[in-house]
């Protein structure tokens, strides 16, 4: 191809590429770029303050020691983190939307302008793309969807700082038009009838209220089916409520291939400490003194159940066994696979009246679903890190 014909290709592609003056809307551009881009920063804020809670709390030996209660902490937290995440989702489009226009406009020639102009991009690049990434990712972990490979937790835990540091140093690029932006008035002074008024376009007031209750109606649809009197309209909760003794699972005791464990009548609560070892049954469990506590199941998915256990407090099986205050415990499921088949509670938690090795819920024995014979419970824990079919209780020297 002679290069007469290759410059005529590059500028029929070249036309097809959309220019600023493209787009005519006078509803894009900073007023609504910085209007939106302050509530998506506060989402992106909770998510990432949530986020780095959840993963501590995930951590089997947290840098610090995290509270024990109130008993819905980490229920309210992760509830705020998929909440904030979810919002996030329809003020990004809109923020993109109302930039757009300026994401396809020509790199200038000067060399010291085009240099700046790249490193611009560049950073809107790393900031769109992770955010989207954790949007994306978290949106799908809610569903308990993975089509990938690597591990989740690690990788959303590391974008999330990527994501959240290209926001700050977004924000402080941008700050004096978002400034200039947010003082001037929502709308442009009405215009005169007869001189160009367009009495059919929506104002940027009536799109930005349209964003806000899109994010509002986003948040309802996924996150409001533990709100009382809302579960109707949560029609994208990944958790109904609904599930064997009223508190649904997310992995079964099919699912952990214990069913054919479960009805050993050999089996033994081993429980290890600096004394030695000291072995329990279902009955010997059952006939020591008993707690019970209204303590929830909160998933990182963003779903809870609460429901009144009963059982005996981990402290009092750790004392048999000469464990102290000062120590951890490690507990371990009858199932063979998963990365969670074992948890470490921390001092603090242990010696915590509510954590309990829980017998019943609701007053009754638990199903299987729950943990039968017996499960850990814990206030202010992650659902995954309170083990079911609880085989052995180990005490260990921090």
């Amino acid at each position: 191809m002679d290069e007469r014909r290759l410059a005529g290709v590059a500028a029929r592609i070249e036309a097809r590429i959309p220019r600023p003056e493209s787009f005519t809307s006078d509803l894009r551009g900073p007023r609504t770029a910085a209007r939106v881009g302050v509530w998506l920063g506060v989402a992106f804020a909770v998510a990432f303050a949530t986020g780095l809670y959840s993963h501590a709390s995930q951590l089997a030996t947290p840098a610090l020691a995290l509270p024990t209660g109130p008993s819905r902490l980490y229920q309210v937290t992760q509830a705020l983190h998929v909440a904030s995440g979810t919002a996030a989702v329809p003020l990004l489009l809109v923020k993109l939307w109302s930039v757009f226009p300026r994401l396809v406009a020509r790199p200038p020639r000067a060399p010291r302008a085009l240099v700046l102009h790249l490193l611009e991009r560049g950073s809107i690049a790393l900031l769109v793309g992770a955010a989207l990434f954790q949007l994306v990712t978290g949106l799908a972990n809610s569903a308990q969807w993975y089509p990938w490979s690597f591990d989740f937790v690690r990788t959303h835990y590391a974008l999330g700082w990527v994501a959240f540091g290209s926001l700050v140093l977004h924000v402080a690029v941008k700050l004096p038009v978002v400034r200039r932006a947010l003082a001037e008035p929502v709308d442009d002074p009405a215009p005169v009838a007869g001189q160009g008024a367009d009495d059919g376009a929506p104002s940027r007031r009536t799109l930005l209220r349209a964003t806000w209750v899109s994010a509002a109606v986003a948040v309802l649809a996924t996150s409001a089916a533990e709100l009382p009197g809302l579960r109707r309209v949560a029609v994208l909760a990944v958790r109904s409520g609904q599930g064997p003794q009223g508190v649904p699972v997310n992995r079964s005791a099919v699912g952990a291939g214990v069913v054919d464990l479960l009805g050993d009548p050999g089996w033994r609560l081993r429980v290890v400490g600096p004394s030695g070892v000291v072995e329990h049954s279902l009955e010997e469990l059952r006939a020591m003194a008993q707690r019970a506590a209204v303590l929830p199941i909160a998933c990182v998915e963003g779903w809870s159940a609460s429901g009144r256990w009963a059982g005996v407090p981990v402290r009092d099986l750790v004392a048999l066994v000469g464990g102290g205050p000062e120590d951890d415990v490690v507990v371990r499921s009858m199932q063979t696979r998963g990365a969670y088949r074992e948890s470490r509670l921390p001092a603090n938690f242990v010696q915590d009246p509510d954590s309990l090795l829980a017998l019943t819920l609701g007053g009754e024995p638990l199903h299987p679903d729950h943990g039968f014979p017996c499960r850990l419970i814990a206030p202010a824990r992650p659902g995954v890190l309170q083990t079911k079919w609880v085989r052995e209780i180990e005490v260990v020297r921090a």
